[in-house]
């Protein structure tokens, strides 16, 4: 992976990697919920997007539950759209002191497993992205998003046990992605983008780096995605080390590109609703060539979705980023 991010910031062309899952699982004639259950119909997606679309990179889908039913929360399946965690899994010291870190044999763990188990062994022309959350995400899926905002400042204790159980269950979770022979790992890290920079330093990006260090390699990647920050933590994601960074639409991608060390991806930053699925062909079209001539100057920029391209999102609307992409590289 490390001779592949060189290449693909020597090269002339500017390549795409959108985060792209759900109009696989739609043409294969699945549900989300199928495939966010089934290991199999998850790599049938992948495979199929692999196949027919020019993507420099396979993503599996970016599902910010897997890890927080693992612990024990509560989640509900929509058929179509993506799931969600409902209610607090815990709310005092108490519960976080006696909160066990999952095996990973907990919850749908193991389908996920064997979705980049299989993506990996049959997907050979490109690299393949696993994906996983970032320990303050899944902090405030576990605690509330609202109440661990103000934990750090009530009960920094409480707070950094659980920022290390979340880390504990992530890092390990990571290793067995390693294992399955994918090449690297898209971490969702959206609730950090709240935080100001030191605190995104202190109560995220000290916890991505211990799972960095153990894992990236030049044969693994992680790349580090924060669609939350507008360009106040840029800072504190790069002090992770990570070899890539994805930025969501609300950051200004041309400083993002000028903050992001020139041997590191930056990645971003389309919007996934208002630009992917809400918009006219035409209209995709010219969003992409639009950030792609700004982003010129940029040999390691990599034009991406901001974040998760819907479900029902206008096929004819992926076909012409694609289309956009190809004819600027021209």
């Amino acid at each position: 992976m490390s001779g592949w991010i060189k290449n693909v910031i020597s090269q002339k062309k500017t390549i795409a990697i959108p985060v792209l899952t759900h109009p696989g699982i739609e043409k294969i004639g699945k549900t989300v919920k199928e495939a966010v259950c089934d290991g199999n119909v998850h790599y049938e997606a992948i495979k199929y997007l692999s196949d027919n679309y020019p993507s420099a990179a396979a993503t599996v889908i970016m599902d910010l539950t897997v890890e927080a039913e693992a612990f024990g929360s509560d989640i509900i399946f929509p058929e179509n759209e993506v799931p969600s965690v409902n209610g607090r899994l815990v709310s005092n010291e108490q519960e976080i002191d006696s909160l066990e870190v999952p095996s990973l044999e907990a919850g749908r763990i193991p389908e996920y497993l064997r979705a980049n188990i299989l993506a990996a062994r049959n997907i050979s022309d490109k690299p393949v992205l696993a994906g996983c959350i970032g320990p303050f995400s899944l902090a405030g899926r576990l605690f509330d998003m609202s109440e661990i905002m103000v934990l750090p400042y009530t009960n920094e204790k409480a707070a950094r046990t659980l920022l290390e159980k979340c880390t504990d269950l992530i890092l390990r979770y990571c290793v067995a992605l390693k294992a399955t022979g994918v090449n690297g790992v898209l971490m969702a890290e959206p609730a950090a983008g709240l935080l100001s920079n030191d605190d995104c330093y202190k109560l995220s990006s000290v916890y991505v780096k211990k799972i960095i260090d153990a894992v990236q390699d030049d044969s693994f990647a992680v790349i580090l995605h924060n669609c939350g920050n507008n360009g106040q933590c840029t800072e504190a994601m790069i002090k992770t080390g990570a070899a890539g960074y994805h930025f969501g639409n609300k950051i200004d991608m041309v400083q993002a590109c000028r903050d992001v060390p020139s041997d590191c991806l930056a990645m971003g930053n389309l919007d996934p609703v208002q630009v992917f699925k809400q918009q006219s062909a035409a209209e995709v079209k010219a969003e992409t060539l639009r950030l792609l001539n700004l982003t010129k100057d940029f040999p390691n920029f990599v034009i991406s979705s901001g974040c998760d391209i819907p479900p029902h999102t206008p096929i004819e609307n992926i076909d012409a980023f694609y289309e956009a992409v190809e004819e600027f590289n021209r």
